[in-house]
């Protein structure tokens, strides 16, 4: 009966002892090629080892890879220090979001062509024919596919080209931290450190209450808002208007007397009975199904739209979701007007605001 090496041996050829200690690795990965029936039929070096074409191209393709590791730590920096905040009467800092397309297209391109020049300039040229072989390997096959990795590592040249190395290390780990940033940046913060996911910017202020405010910060009077109107308001506090409070923002509307009527017949049934201010009723923008600003208001049937996935609300029913993903109402601010005229919020949400999540109490 015929051993593996037998088998894989070709024809007319003895078979190499791959175990041999005078066989180079290159004669063990052609020992392991012929076995498998691959007939390399061109193979040549593109750069002559230790010449100044080697040496110029290992710079380089370094000096890419630098680039990229510059150009990610460059975002880091800005995504975590640069002064984003959206502030009223000035807006966001128009330079933050173009900073960070800019450094991490550097840092994608500085990668991308780093590895592309590696590939087409300094790793050798290489045509092989192979036929595909079924069955197990033997402790020679083994033997020949780690010597195989171990060949491709040495045609890689990192051990000849060590600059190639440490910058390929110093570029890409930069990149990766790029990556996880946002995600290890959400659990740095405690979210339940000063009910940080339960309080939002309409929360009373050494018990001052907050007053609804425009985006620019101005004050709103019920004659604001005419009948089937709604605005949206935020909480009249420093960087109310901001990302800092990004689940402030709340639809103020005012109700017809009839659709009043209804609305204050289910907050009733729910134990919002106060919540309104005559026919004027408040509830957040943010969508309990994803997120997403809950804005298109239909006056005539009352349903409050949420355009990311079509989840409606109907306000008169103390905003229940009728159709859509959302399976859980708008929360309702309660609010009242102060002795100057101006809308306040009585309290802040009672409820959790935005999507629901597995630790709502």
């Amino acid at each position: 009966m015929s051993t593996q090496t037998e088998q894989h041996a070709p024809q007319g050829r003895e078979p190499l002892d791959v175990h041999d200690p005078r066989l180079s690795r290159f004669d063990i990965v052609t020992e392991g090629a012929r076995r498998d029936d691959i007939e390399i039929v061109h193979y040549e070096e593109q750069v002559v080892p230790g010449s100044k074409a080697e040496r110029r191209l290992t710079r380089t393709v370094a000096a890419m890879f630098l680039l990229t590791g510059l150009a990610a730590t460059a975002f880091l920096v800005v995504y975590i220090w640069w002064p984003w905040e959206y502030e009223p009467g000035r807006g966001g800092d128009k330079w933050y979001t173009p900073l960070l397309g800019l450094t991490l297209g550097v840092a994608l391109l500085g990668v991308g062509f780093g590895i592309l020049t590696w590939g087409k300039k300094l790793l050798p040229k290489e045509v092989s024919i192979q036929d595909r072989h079924d069955g197990p390997g033997s402790s020679e096959d083994r033997k020949i596919t780690g010597e195989t990795m171990l060949y491709l590592a040495d045609e890689m040249g990192v051990r000849r080209r060590p600059l190639l190395g440490v910058s390929l290390v110093a570029g890409l780990l930069p990149v990766g931290a790029v990556a996880a940033a946002p995600l290890i940046g959400g659990l740095i913060s405690n979210p339940h450190k000063n009910n940080q996911m339960f309080t939002t910017g309409f929360a009373p202020a050494e018990g001052k209450k907050i007053r609804l405010v425009r985006e620019d910060g101005r004050p709103i009077r019920p004659a604001d808002v005419s009948a089937g109107g709604q605005l949206t308001v935020f909480p009249g506090i420093e960087h109310g208007v901001s990302n800092k409070h990004a689940d402030s923002p709340t639809l103020l509307i005012h109700l017809r007397e009839t659709d009043a009527e209804k609305s204050r017949q289910a907050n009733s049934r729910v134990g919002h009975g106060d919540y309104m201010w005559g026919n004027y009723a408040a509830y957040s923008k943010i969508c309990t199904h994803a997120g997403c600003p809950a804005s298109l208001y239909e006056q005539q049937t009352n349903r409050l739209l949420c355009p990311c996935h079509q989840s409606q609300f109907l306000i008169t029913d103390n905003a229940r979701p009728v159709f859509g993903p959302a399976s859980r109402r708008l929360p309702q601010l309660p609010i009242e007007v102060d002795e100057e005229g101006f809308f306040v919020a009585k309290s802040d949400y009672t409820e959790t605001v935005g999507p629901d999540f597995w630790e709502r109490p």
